[in-house]
């Protein structure tokens, strides 16, 4: 039997993904088959998801997806024994406006799919108040429903006891309490989390919270709160992802590390194959793939070596003369002309497009998107409807090249961040999640 659990909080920086990778490794450490899934558009975490468990996690998006493709992704968690589901943000928390089943919040997955949620709260300068708190997520959407709470960051036996009090008087159960200790956090970086692939201590980092969680937190309890997940639904032709080619180069290093799971699975199960290089390495796009696919990442870290990569950036040039190639986001600056670092240095880049950019001026560009293709990109045609989610601190400096789509942000106000295409290059600063059909 498979169950399900959601953590969610009153809202961000409350100790979330600390207690999911604590969690999931504690009981894999049992004996258990975990499956993580990660509510909303973030993609750091599914990895430091994936190093806990040992298999791949994956996002679930109700701002973004069709429900045949969440329905779709979350059946993969029935060969597991334990489901747990990072939430966002806060509970509730999402997008302005509606989107294709839902805001994007925590709270629509967990009354999609019925999985009940362990809220984690930070009772720091509270007392009663916290269960204040509790008792107000409860009773804001019937079709939710709180297991229990974890404490985290408890000053002390007394402050704990106080808030246990609380809660427990509200008829709220307190499943673990988690003493102040900064010796498991997790460094970060502008975007979040800095990226588990980049901390060879991580490992070690989630044994230590897993050991730490499981002195403080009701393993059993937190097992029985959560509720049994039915048979894999069936899988809908509507949940399919196109890939872009059949046979994908796709650039694959520290600089080029984002590409949504769901995204890779999608492209696979269609038949494609993915030929991954790194352009770091200065290597470039097998010559017998059909389409190049530049993805997200960190580009602005390793942008002097980029420059200086030359046998990388004539094989992209060469390649996109006769075929396709499309960048998203840290990929679309890549193929444009230039791109700033925060010390203010200038680097040339590929050059296929007239993008600059600057990370010396420093700009955040963050929510939901939805774009209408004025013309093709690679695996869409003119006129589709694509929904995905822009995140960067970066200023443009240019876009000279003819706008690749009308952009819009999730209350349907256009914004600047349009895209370009020019021969057989187009980019986006937007991650593609799902087409909007």
């Amino acid at each position: 039997m498979t169950t399900g659990l959601v953590i969610s909080a009153p809202g961000s920086g409350v100790g979330k993904t600390t207690l999911t990778l604590a969690l999931a490794r504690a009981y894999r450490d049992r004996g258990l088959k975990v499956q993580c899934f990660k509510s909303g558009p973030d993609y750091i975490d599914p990895a430091f998801h994936a190093t806990a468990t040992g298999r791949a996690s994956i996002n679930l998006d109700s701002w973004a997806m069709p429900r045949a493709l969440i329905d779709a992704l979350a059946a993969r968690g029935t060969d597991a024994d334990f489901v747990l589901a990072e939430g966002a943000m806060g509970l509730f928390d999402g997008a302005p406006a509606v989107g294709v089943c839902g805001t994007g919040a925590t709270a629509d997955i967990a009354e999609m799919m019925g999985w009940p949620v362990l809220l984690v709260l930070d009772p720091s300068g509270q007392a009663q108040t916290a269960a204040a708190i509790a008792a107000g997520l409860r009773g804001f959407r019937a079709g939710v429903r709180i297991a229990g709470v974890v404490l985290n960051r408890v000053a002390s036996a007394r402050h704990e006891d106080v808030v246990r009090r609380a809660l427990e008087g509200i008829g709220m159960a307190v499943l673990g309490a988690l003493p102040r200790r900064a010796a498991i956090a997790l460094p970060e970086r502008h975007l979040g989390l800095v990226q588990a692939g980049e901390q060879p201590e991580v490992d070690s980092l989630i044994a230590e919270a897993a050991r730490f969680v499981t002195a403080h937190v009701d393993l059993e309890a937190v097992l029985q709160s959560a509720a049994e997940i039915g048979s894999p639904l069936p899988h809908s032709s509507g949940a399919a992802t196109p890939p872009p080619g059949q046979r994908i180069a796709l650039a694959r290093d520290a600089a080029f590390s984002f590409v949504y799971p769901h995204m890779l699975e999608g492209w696979r199960s269609a038949g494609a194959e993915i030929l991954p290089f790194s352009p770091l390495a200065d290597e470039g796009p097998d010559g017998s793939a059909d389409v190049c696919w530049l993805p997200g990442g960190y580009p602005e870290l390793h942008a002097g070596r980029l420059a200086a990569n030359l046998r990388f950036q004539r094989a992209v040039r060469a390649f996109a003369e006769t075929r396709p190639v499309h960048g998203e986001c840290g990929g679309y600056m890549v193929l444009g002309a230039a791109l700033t670092d925060a010390d203010g240095e200038r680097h040339a880049m590929t050059g296929l497009l007239g993008l600059e950019t600057s990370f010396a001026q420093r700009r955040l560009h963050l929510g939901y998107r939805l774009a209408e293709l004025a013309a093709p990109m690679p695996g869409y045609h003119s006129g589709a409807r694509l929904r995905g989610h822009e995140f960067h601190y970066t200023s443009i400096v240019a876009q000279p090249d003819a706008s690749l789509a009308v952009v819009r942000d999730a209350t349907g106000a256009v914004v600047a961040e349009t895209g370009s295409r020019r021969g057989h290059a187009t980019g986006t600063f937007f991650h593609l999640i799902a087409e909007d059909r």
